[in-house]
């Protein structure tokens, strides 16, 4: 096994004090006798979490109502007097089938919040963590998965172990090691083990998520619906001296919080098995190739060969939202903004978010064949598409708001976008066109629906969205921001919404970088470099397959710049506990395409901003900035096709701390 295996009781040490967070939760299995819970409605809205009490260290706050109203159902429940508890357990549902008209009985491991009441509609959708910056917290895991004897594999590199889990916090800045988010340790079936994030009061409010990181069974897992948002709420306002949280500016004229709406993409990739206790057993499918489930049949995600590459689309399967196929979003009013929450939770399927006015006349519920959809679209989803200000990247807030009329997501990606829609009416959310060198499949993607809007009538909004933006923030800043710094907000936005006083971290520029180098004293040789690459059936980083004995060696302190290529395909790059700055991308001609305006509709305005997870294309050379900084232990780099790491596209990295004498620097690889 590449992860060291870690023991744990199964009853949990004594309480310390958390914050109350709030979950999504997952619905009980089938009952005794087979009956199948019950089918979600046609008419397939896209759900609020529903939310469950958790164990709280403070008592609510005036700030708490920024958490209580950020566009939920309802406000969180009251405290308890335990930590939470999250059983991973096969759990049984539904999901619509387009191509059937009909809802497809699956049954898929996931996460069953104890004690929370059960939504029967998206029961394998994971639980959605809510917090605060300077909280704990605690989350148990109880595997009630089947025991696997003599899982072990004779390569780490094969898929194996599939009810093996463990827990990553990803892009969450807290301790990699002990049991922190730590991705080394292997929780096996009928073991329970217990989780604890110290996020520091110094911790960035975002967009954040989690989801199962044990080697050989991430992307089964992940595909599964293992996949959840873990969202922490900001609550602290600019100072002259300091950046405040994005969150104190993003409200209305009663200080309640601009809608909200968490958006999960994932690919599900169930299928039906012509033995169905064979899980090497062929795939059902119908006469066009594409995947088929018979009404007496349960899909299940059990075997590699559903998950590799090229295979998400002639499955014929689509990308989900929040457990949803092709879902309706309700409640939105013109003139009003919103804040989407966007998390690419899947493992395939680059999707390139598209908001376009719909016809009236327009059906999407006739839909079937996925071929159907580009026509479609030509024919019912018309006029330019919306404006999207993305405010935020990987939950870490932009120093300016990037607008575009598209925005693509990369799985493992995360983009926070104000949002206004225009005119009452019903609008297509669309997954556009992408060429194959923008795709993690490494096809060409043609148009696709995802879902629709529904727009009531609101406030007339002038024609011009980002004077429309400009106007309600600068209103709200005036309100709501601080004496001595609101001036400067307002300023800021009136400059193309600079949004400078809600910068999460400083920019690390030239000059610090090379005073870093000089105290180092690492030249000529300084800096990372990370080559992705396939050859001869390996999946490897800088040549290499995935050995856990290996780690890059870095050292607490440090400041460096990572040069990242791929010399087979595109791939995207996620390391763990320190975000990056984006400093340069360029293209094969040697062109930066990261700055505004440069054309790229991957990279175009990426100078500069913070990220976990970038995107790195074939024949592109991308150059990114970190600081080590708070933590030492080891942790991974890794390709986020999930089956390429799983495959051995990944890296351990061991952060160290120096030797005193101003070298030690790790440039080295083993």
């Amino acid at each position: 096994m590449s992860h060291r295996p870690f023991k744990s009781s199964p009853s949990f040490p004594g309480k310390l004090s958390v914050l109350g967070l709030a979950l999504l939760i997952t619905a009980p299995a089938f009952a005794a006798d087979g009956t199948p819970p019950p089918q979600p409605p046609a008419d397939r809205v896209v759900a609020d979490p529903v939310l469950v009490p958790m164990l709280r260290s403070t008592p609510p706050a005036e700030g708490t109502r920024l958490l209580k109203s950020a566009g939920l159902s309802a406000a969180p429940p009251p405290p308890t007097d335990k930590d939470p508890l999250l059983n991973i357990r096969l759990t049984d549902g539904w999901i619509y089938n387009p191509a059937s008209q009909a809802f497809d009985r699956v049954r898929l491991r996931s996460y069953v919040a104890e004690g929370a009441a059960p939504n029967p509609f998206t029961p394998f959708v994971a639980p959605t963590i809510r917090t605060r910056p300077g909280e704990t917290v605690r989350v148990g895991l109880n595997n009630e998965l089947a025991r696997e004897p003599d899982c072990k594999p004779s390569n780490i590199n094969t898929p194996h172990c599939f009810n093996s889990t463990n827990l990553h916090s990803h892009g969450l800045w807290v301790s990699p090691s002990g049991n922190s988010d730590n991705v080394l340790i292997t929780i096996r079936p009928k073991v329970a083990f217990e989780y604890e994030y110290n996020i520091p009061a110094t911790h960035p409010a975002g967009t954040f998520w989690y989801h199962p990181h044990q080697h050989g069974s991430t992307a089964l897992q992940v595909s599964s619906g293992m996949a959840g948002a873990l969202i922490i709420h900001g609550e602290r306002a600019p100072t002259p001296a300091s950046s405040g949280d994005i969150d104190t500016l993003l409200r209305d004229e009663t200080g309640t919080a601009f809608r909200e709406r968490l958006v999960l993409f994932q690919q599900v990739a169930y299928a039906c098995r012509e033995k169905p206790d064979d899980p090497k057993s062929p795939i059902k499918t119908n006469a066009d190739g594409t995947w088929f489930c018979g009404p007496g049949d349960v899909g299940t995600i059990d075997n590699y060969d559903q998950l590799g590459n090229k295979v998400w689309g002639p499955s014929g399967r689509y990308t989900s939202i929040n457990g949803q196929i092709l879902p309706r979003f309700t409640d939105a009013i013109a003139g009003r903004v919103e804040r989407w929450r966007n998390i690419h939770a899947g493992i395939r399927d680059s999707i390139d978010l598209q908001f376009i006015p719909m016809r009236a006349s327009a059906k999407p519920e006739l839909l079937r064949d996925l071929t159907q959809h580009p026509e479609w679209i030509s024919q019912n989803c018309v006029g330019a598409p919306l404006t999207q200000f993305e405010i935020a990247s990987d939950g870490l807030t932009h120093g300016q708001a990037i607008r575009r009329n598209q925005t693509i997501l990369q799985p493992g990606y995360r983009s926070d976008l104000l949002m206004v829609f225009p005119n009452a009416g019903e609008y297509c959310v669309i997954d556009g066109n992408l060429p194959a060198i923008d795709s993690v499949s490494g096809d060409a993607e043609s148009r696709r629906l995802l879902g629709t809007v529904s727009v009531s009538p609101g406030l007339p909004t002038g024609g011009d969205p980002t004077a429309y933006l400009t106007r309600v923030l600068t209103t709200a800043a005036r309100q709501w921001m601080p004496a001595d710094v609101r001036q400067k907000v307002i300023d800021d936005l009136a400059r193309d919404l600079h949004l400078d006083a809600f910068l999460p971290h400083a920019t690390i520029t030239d000059e610090e970088l090379a005073e870093a180098q000089r105290k180092s004293k690492c030249a000529p040789k300084c800096g990372q470099e990370v080559i992705f690459d396939i050859a001869g059936g390996k999946f490897m980083v800088n040549g290499e397959a995935y050995n856990p004995a290996n780690s890059r060696d870095l050292i607490l302190g440090n400041i460096e710049e990572w040069k990242l290529t791929s010399l087979a395909g595109s791939h995207p790059f996620h390391i763990h506990v320190n975000p990056f700055q984006v400093s340069r991308i360029l293209d094969p001609e040697g062109v930066d395409v990261s700055v505004p305006g440069s054309g790229d509709t991957e990279y175009a305005g990426t100078k500069g901003i913070w990220k976990d997870t970038l995107f790195v294309k074939g024949g592109y050379t991308l150059y990114v900035r970190t600081r080590y900084q708070r933590y030492i232990g080891e942790y991974v780099l890794h390709c986020h096709i999930l089956d390429h790491e799983d495959q051995g596209m990944m890296q351990n990295v061991r952060v160290l701390l120096p030797d005193g004498e101003g070298g030690g620097v790790g440039n080295g690889h083993h």
